[in-house]
């Protein structure tokens, strides 16, 4: 008999689908959902600093120390971000730009940036010259605060380039042609991912006169009351802007995101249902804050349930296998090709991995001899759009219920399938384009009008492909423009990649169609192999005939080397120029 607990977290699951000639489908209300506490980023901090006080919130290894903060000291730092930026002139809407791997100050700035009123923009390290100057642009951030160096990257030599008038100024109070609104730049001390000696004549930072550094950002909290940061937060509201995110820009300059505080705030709430952690999350990840699903899945995980954020800046096989094993980790964010480089590492066998529990079978992780679990990943199905997942089932519910498909509609929202060429609504099993709304869902695109991104009934057209059944399950077969058609047939790429990613050796693959003289398009899956594996395309193509039907195996595999792939910065298959690129391999559509 299941327990109450049970039956609370599959209330959270209901749908219902009101005339089966249409595919409209609405989960329940999100009045009804089980597990919300406050909705917006400074009463969720409010609510599980209150609960959790004196626990473990966060850890991160340097090199010489390892550094501990528990709710209380997140919540300090955090109060104490926020009285700095009042100071700077950070007022309500005001946009507060975040250029950071994940570290402490991350967390304290996203919290910090919300109860002094303003909207946290998340930057990506990844960003080129070009990138960063479109993304500070259309933000209109008005301080930025950056770490000096990550990898390769070095943002204030970017800045200065970018703006050479920067060199001139004073801390707070820039005045720049090209950047209108930017009026204060914080750097962080050190850098990231970079060898000792590398940074040596390094200048950059000290060029740019306006810079200031954290200690003396922080030391303007002093001039502001605590009492003000409490007055500010308790009138931010659910449907206040909360953050801007920006899309990985897969064939185009990224698109502004603009996230509601209850986005962030439900999702928060909503993970540890949805994946049915019955513990305090420990949660890793080395994967940046600056993607949606990161930051949204790895605090809920950790924060919402009392766990502890387990922070790696950049992603290094070797220090994350130390770091899941001494920290004793339960949650991994990560992605196929991490668990590839982690076999990878010397004395990975010898690794004590048995705390963790909420990694799903099938990964190459699971091999490992001391993980022991029955936990299943749950399918689902989201956007940056939604602030993720917008679909799902939880984790726990029975393979039978899913049925291969991606969920039912989550609490507060409504799902559509319609004709991609007249958006008329397809009767129910019919497959046509997934439009989605619901109460996280964006604010809107930033330079953008509403009637530019939604549809005239407030949906938000994904440009995915699928359909729903007669209980309200999503079936989703990949973007339209993705979905191979071959012989009459429609194969979803995304499923043929999920069965290879678990073929020791590939690090990664996509699987495209190109141009066919009888099949339309034939099935071809390009993959990079591990450093040093050599792949037998015959033993390949016999594992995915035990798995896949007969149309969905690819008629060509194309190896290629890892500089060769395609891959935006958040480590997505760049789809269109794999495509090119294979076409161009196999002479074909020339």
């Amino acid at each position: 008999m299941p327990s109450p607990q049970d039956s609370e977290s599959r209330a959270g699951q209901r749908a219902r689908v009101d005339d089966l000639s249409i595919s409209l489908v609405r989960g329940m209300p999100l009045r009804d959902e089980p597990g919300m506490g406050s909705l917006t980023i400074p009463g969720f901090l409010r609510d599980v600093c209150s609960r959790y006080a004196e626990r473990e919130a966060l850890v991160i290894h340097h090199a010489d120390r390892v550094e501990r903060w528990s709710y209380q000291d997140l919540w300090d730092h955090s109060v104490e971000v926020a009285r700095a930026l009042i100071a700077s002139g950070v007022g309500k809407d005001s946009r507060v730009g975040i250029l950071m791997t994940n570290r402490p100050e991350y967390l304290s700035l996203l919290f910090g940036t919300a109860m002094a009123g303003g909207v946290s923009v998340s930057l990506s390290t990844f960003s080129t010259a070009t990138e960063l100057e479109h993304l500070v642009t259309v933000s209109g951030i008005s301080t930025l605060l950056f770490e000096d160096r990550v990898l390769n990257r070095d943002f204030a030599a970017m800045l200065l380039e970018l703006e050479p008038g920067l060199a001139a100024g004073a801390p707070g109070e820039l005045a720049s042609v090209k950047f209108p609104f930017l009026q204060q730049l914080v750097c962080l001390d050190g850098v990231t991912g970079v060898e000792p000696g590398e940074d040596s004549g390094h200048r950059a930072v000290s060029d740019i006169a306006a810079i200031e550094s954290w200690s003396a950002f922080l030391a303007r909290a002093g001039h502001i009351p605590v009492e003000m940061v409490a007055a500010r937060a308790a009138v931010v509201t659910p449907a206040d802007a909360g953050g801007l995110f920006f899309s990985s820009g897969t064939t185009s300059l990224p698109k502004g995101i603009l996230h509601a505080q209850r986005a962030f705030a439900i999702q928060w709430w909503r993970w540890p249902r949805v994946m049915a952690v019955k513990e305090p999350g420990r949660a890793w990840t080395g994967n940046g804050f600056f993607w949606s699903g990161n930051i949204s899945m790895i605090v809920g995980v950790a924060l919402a349930t009392g766990g502890a954020v387990i922070l790696q800046p950049l992603f290094d096989a070797g220090a994350a296998l130390n770091l899941i094993e001494a920290e004793r980790v339960n949650f991994l964010n990560g992605r196929p090709h991490q668990w590839a480089r982690l076999q990878a590492v010397p004395g990975y066998m010898a690794a004590d991995l048995s705390s963790l529990r909420y990694i799903t079978r099938g990964e190459l992780i699971m091999e490992h001899p001391t993980v022991n679990t029955d936990w299943v990943l749950p399918m689902s199905f989201g956007t940056t759009e939604t602030m993720t997942i917008n679909t799902s089932y939880d984790a726990d519910t029975p393979a039978a219920q899913y049925a291969g498909s991606a969920g039912v509609p989550l609490p507060g929202n409504l799902l559509k399938i319609v004709d991609p060429q007249t958006h008329a609504l397809v009767p129910v099993g019919a497959r046509g384009e997934i439009c989605i709304k619901g109460p996280t869902l964006m604010m809107g695109y930033i330079g953008k009008t509403p009637e530019e991104a939604l549809d005239d009934e407030g949906y938000f057209c994904t440009g995915d492909g699928g359909y729903v059944d007669e209980q309200g399950r999503l079936f989703w077969e990949g973007r339209l423009n993705d979905i191979i058609k071959t012989g009459g047939a429609n194969v979803s790429p995304q499923e043929v990649d999920e069965v290879l990613a678990t073929y020791p050796g590939v690090k990664r693959s996509q699987t495209v169609g190109v141009p066919h003289e009888t099949l339309s398009e034939m099935v071809v899956s390009c993959i990079v192999p591990l450093e040093g594996v050599t792949l037998d395309e015959r033993e390949l193509i016999a594992y995915l005939k035990q798995r896949l039907a007969s149309y969905k195996i690819p008629r060509e595999i194309l190896l290629f080397a890892e500089h060769d792939f395609a891959l935006t910065d958040n480590e997505k298959a760049k789809v269109g120029e794999i495509r090119q690129l294979a076409a161009r391999r196999l002479g074909v559509g020339q």
